[in-house]
């Protein structure tokens, strides 16, 4: 997986995960909390959400075959919806459950500080590997507002760590309000009504996720200005006049596919044309590097194709 699909991220938050995870589990066990047995099924998922992840990065770099040509870059696409399925699955509909189960059999919180001093530090060693996953994505986000970077990022791991490790920190905080207003006022529906917080809480993230991740399954094009500068690297080319249209599409994070009708000379030879074709495939992977496919097809320019968009808009 590239430095750009997060590893460092991933790696923080598995790690972080799984030890939350335990500490979680030993804590409902001494406490018999609802939102702690929640909160340690989230990082279980969560935990397996990073495999997922790690799993779908390696098997990306896999070499193309006669059968899938263009490499196996999408199949990091395909893990991240599973991991969007997954949370959904096993962290919501299970916080669910065992909530409406604690409002329907309410009892309440034992050994409290175990739960307390659980959630502390699981709180600590969730910000930090959501401060990880901060750092790590601010050089691809640019100026973009963070909603903004979800939405546009062709790499699915930072996404989805940043959504899942801002879940879990929101999710604990759920937990410590249902632990807190169960001990402070002895009724165990508190710890019910945190459990169903966090069920909701993490319907909503995997509907995020699996939203988005689908888009990039179905096929995204580059963003606008990257195909802004794709046409101004063929135009810049001495025999092509203009371009007539473009299409691109993501085969992967890092690998982009560009398809473009170019315009060239009348009088130009078969030979000039192919030059021009080498050279401008040239530029176009000097200005955007990850345009490692690319198809050209020269064609005469008419005014009456002038209402065929540039980039297919």
């Amino acid at each position: 997986m590239s430095a750009g699909g997060g590893t460092k991220a991933i790696i923080a938050a598995l790690g972080a995960n799984l030890a939350i995870a335990v500490a979680k589990f030993v804590a409902f066990l001494f406490t018999g909390s609802s939102s702690m047995l929640a909160e340690s099924v989230h990082s279980v998922a969560d935990s397996g959400n990073q495999a997922l992840l790690i799993v779908g990065g390696k098997r990306a770099e896999r070499r193309s075959t006669r059968k899938h040509p263009f490499g196996y870059g999408r199949e990091r696409y395909f893990y991240a919806f599973v991991v969007a399925v997954v949370l959904f699955t096993i962290g919501a509909l299970f916080s669910l459950y065992e909530g409406w189960h604690k409002i329907a059999d309410p009892h309440p919180v034992e050994s409290p500080v175990w739960a307390f001093g659980v959630l502390v530090f699981a709180i600590v060693a969730e910000g930090f590997s959501f401060r990880t996953a901060i750092r790590e994505s601010r050089a691809l986000k640019g100026d973009h507002s963070w909603v903004s970077f979800i939405r546009r990022a062709k790499a699915p791991e930072l996404p989805v760590v940043l959504l899942e490790d801002f879940g879990a920190l929101l999710g604990l905080i759920f937990a410590l309000f249902g632990v807190s207003m169960s001990v402070v006022t002895g009724d165990g529906i508190w710890d019910g009504i945190g459990t169903m917080m966090i069920g909701a809480l993490l319907a909503v993230i995997a509907v995020i996720l699996a939203t988005e991740t689908k888009s990039l399954l179905i096929g995204e094009s580059a963003a606008p200005e990257i195909e802004e500068q794709i046409c101004a690297a063929l135009e810049s080319a001495p025999e092509v006049s203009r371009v007539i249209h473009l299409r691109t599409l993501h085969l992967g994070p890092e690998e982009l596919l560009v398809a473009a009708k170019i315009a060239v000379q009348h009088d130009d030879t078969a030979g000039e044309v192919a030059r021009g074709i080498d050279e401008a495939e040239r530029r176009v992977r000097e200005a955007v590097p990850i345009a490692r496919v690319i198809y050209l097809e020269p064609d005469l320019y008419r005014a009456d194709a002038s209402a065929e968009s540039r980039t297919g808009a």
